[in-house]
């Protein structure tokens, strides 16, 4: 577990502008309204500080170390100089996150942000941190136990925009009636992978054919792969004309797979992707994936961080711009939720896209391997 006095790791710009946004007020148009505060009632305040435990899933997914973390450190520093960040990345185990989370419990903590790796067995966790007065906010994935805020994208809305653009080339292919699409949904224990896939298929279903379907433990894009080479074995590999893939890791599988069965890159189907890795944008760049979901981490991250300061010093969450909205967890109990809009990103919007909003550089995705792309070459 890594803890530290929160000190910036990168400089995040329009943190001022975020954390104007989501002013910690006592009234506005729209509020999470938190009691705040330890078990005998009592708040923290911003000059003296708070200790913050931050609880993240795995390390297959590239946005949590790469984007997630440091720009909740960075916003947290720049909202709460005083405070304590405690830091734990539980690397797709569910028994070490109920360990780190135990062990930030047992250290002090007066807050958590609890990413679960599996949210049904993350109740046991947000239940042990209410019985000890610590407000618990899901940050991506909806925590079961009643847990005080929710901040996240708009996860079925993530499936519809997914699989609205595999429709859309499908169709400028001309191809949506040739043959069937392969589906490759999430990991059953994560809540977003079902709002993805009921997403997608309030989309797809009706207008192409899904020739198979699976859901992939743990987002493995080693699992992906595998099931992408059992779908070219039942269907015929110039049956598949598309595939859903939920996320970049498991488009990688997918294409892997394809690529081994004889696809060239020219013959790709398209393929859909999640998150915006810098391994997606450049397959993206390069027509081996034909689009991945962006999702700002960086205002969810702050966000994130500005509801944490409001819940531990008793003050509400001014929402600013986004929605709240009243969600039902797994467990029956109503969360007040804040859901950010995602963005499709193709070849054709990487620069007013990840670059633009300094997810990553020209340099970094024009590498010597895709420096000859159409957008290398006109970015350079």
């Amino acid at each position: 577990m890594n803890r530290r006095r929160s000190t910036p790791r990168l400089v995040t710009a329009g943190i001022a502008a975020v954390t104007a946004a989501l002013t910690l007020a006592a009234t506005g148009c729209d509020a999470i309204t938190s009691d705040g505060g330890d078990a005998e009632g009592e708040t923290h305040s911003i000059d003296e500080g708070f200790h913050v435990g931050l609880l993240l899933p795995d390390l297959v997914t590239a946005r949590y170390e790469a984007a997630d973390y440091p720009f909740f450190e960075a916003a947290l520093e720049e909202q709460c100089p005083s405070c304590e960040l405690s830091y734990a990345n539980a690397d797709g185990d569910v028994d070490e996150q109920q360990t780190q989370a135990q062990a930030m419990l047992t250290d002090g903590v007066d807050i958590l942000v609890l990413d679960a790796v599996d949210s049904a067995a993350a109740a046991g966790t947000v239940n042990e941190a209410k019985s000890q007065g610590v407000p618990v906010i899901a940050y991506d994935r909806l925590a079961e136990g009643g847990v005080d805020s929710y901040i996240s994208f708009d996860n079925h809305r993530v499936g519809q925009v997914q699989a609205e653009s595999l429709l859309e080339a499908l169709e400028e292919e001309e191809s949506t009636g040739d043959g069937s699409i392969v589906m490759i949904n999430g990991s059953p224990t994560d809540p977003n992978a079902a709002d993805f896939k009921a997403g997608a298929h309030e989309v797809l279903d009706g207008q192409v054919e899904i020739g198979q379907e699976f859901d992939t433990p743990d987002w493995s894009p080693e699992e992906a792969t595998t099931q992408m080479e059992g779908a070219i074995t039942s269907l015929g590999v110039d049956e598949i004309v598309g595939v859903y893939a939920a996320n970049d890791g498991m488009a990688s599988g997918a294409i892997a797979a394809l690529r081994s069965a004889g696809v060239s890159v020219d013959d790709l189907p398209p393929v859909t992707g999640q998150d915006a890795e810098l391994a997606g944008i450049q397959r993206v760049i390069a027509g081996e994936q034909h689009m991945t979901i962006y999702k700002a981490y960086r205002p969810q991250a702050e966000l994130a961080a500005a509801a944490t300061v409001a819940l531990a010093t008793g003050e509400d969450i001014d929402s600013g711009e986004y929605t709240i909205t009243d969600m039902e967890d797994g467990s029956g109990a109503t969360v007040e939720a804040i859901l950010l809009e995602p963005v499709a990103v193709t070849a054709d919007n990487v620069g007013d896209t990840v670059v633009s909003d300094g997810v990553f550089t020209v340099e970094e995705i024009c590498t010597s391997d895709y420096e000859d792309t159409e957008f290398c070459q006109e970015a350079l």
